[in-house]
């Protein structure tokens, strides 16, 4: 099955708002290159030291945790990024009932920081702000996924 996308409106739309709180004029550029738009806008907007709105920040890590399916296809560790998205990936034996045995569960913060290279996978597990369980719970080999830098 493949991984469902975001509706390109949705996140152009949450992509302008967060720019004109950053007092940022509206995205301009094609829908293919709003998902890097909207991670670069987010990591702006927590180098202020600021809190992202709400659906940029649901756009920018249903970005990257699409971006992680891609890069390491199937259905064997379950990544959690709770309140906004869950995805299946790693190659391996398929989960198809319950409790997943492989499961990686973070915050949309700490997500967007592993998945851009920000943060390196052994500190965010050993400080607690990764859960992995399982064993091949191990994402360090699939991350960063996108290098994107902040506006």
């Amino acid at each position: 099955m493949p991984p469902r996308r975001q509706d390109p409106s949705r996140v152009r739309a949450a992509l302008d708002i967060q720019l004109a709180d950053l007092g940022l004029p509206p995205f301009d550029g094609p829908d293919s290159a709003a998902g890097p738009a909207v991670v670069a806008a987010v990591l702006s907007v927590y180098d202020r030291g600021a809190t992202p709105g709400r659906e940029a920040l649901r756009a920018a890590v249903r970005f990257l945790l699409d971006e992680l399916v891609a890069r390491a296809p199937g259905r064997t560790v379950e990544v959690r990024v709770p309140p906004f998205a869950a995805v299946q990936c790693v190659e391996g034996p398929r989960h198809t009932r319950g409790t997943p045995p492989n499961v990686v569960e973070t915050d949309p913060r700490t997500w967007i920081a592993l998945a851009t290279g920000r943060e390196d996978w052994p500190a965010a597990l050993a400080d607690g702000r990764v859960r992995a369980s399982g064993g091949r719970a191990d994402l360090s080999p699939y991350l960063p996924v996108s290098l994107v830098t902040p506006l």
